[in-house]
């Protein structure tokens, strides 16, 4: 039995300077390297709709939207991720590289990255204290999953489909839009 090789353990500031030099995304869990897969055309325009609807509302906020190249640091996990949208109101979340308190964090699916998403991400983003929700959006149907959290501390799942509304509020903003707003111009990537 060979044994595989051991991957040199970076530290996150070791990872910062790397990741700034590097012409290939990575998410960083524990000392550890993972390559990005590339998104297709549909996950960008959704991605990207998502964004352009959550960032019209933010306009002249001090909340702040990002797309794709913003990384999120949860210290808890030792880890950095790349959500696919990400939207912070804190005032002290000023890293330029990263964000550690986002109230939202959205990310479209993919058959690569799918599982990582439902579970490790979703177990890792909710330790983030600002954290007020996570979205998952499918590239297959008109559909979204709202983790959301209640008054209490508990975590509450929801599921929008077709012709449904999201209504969110972070940092005192409001923040709605359809789901038909999230897939404009959206060639679904429908699995046979």
């Amino acid at each position: 039995m060979s044994l595989a090789a051991q991957e040199p353990y970076l530290d996150p500031e070791e990872y910062l300077i790397a990741e700034q030099a590097s012409d290939i995304r990575h998410e960083y869990v524990a000392g550890q390297l993972f390559a990005m897969p590339g998104a297709g055309e549909a996950h960008n325009r959704i991605a990207g709709n998502l964004f352009f609807h959550i960032r019209s509302v933010t306009r002249g906020t001090p909340c702040g939207a990002f797309v794709a190249d913003m990384k999120v640091r949860i210290e808890t996990h030792d880890a950095f991720y790349y959500p696919d949208v990400v939207l912070t109101c804190d005032r002290d979340d000023r890293e330029s590289l990263y964000k550690q308190a986002p109230c939202l964090i959205a990310e479209v699916l993919s058959p690569s990255t799918e599982a990582i998403d439902r579970r490790e991400k979703l177990i890792a983003y909710r330790t983030l204290p600002a954290l007020r929700y996570y979205m998952l959006v499918s590239q297959e149907r008109r559909q979204a999953e709202l983790y959301s959290l209640g008054s209490g501390g508990a975590w509450r799942h929801q599921v929008v489909e077709e012709e449904g509304e999201l209504r969110l509020e972070c940092g005192g903003l409001e923040i709605g839009f359809s789901l038909a707003d999230v897939y404009e111009d959206v060639e679904l990537n429908v699995q046979a």
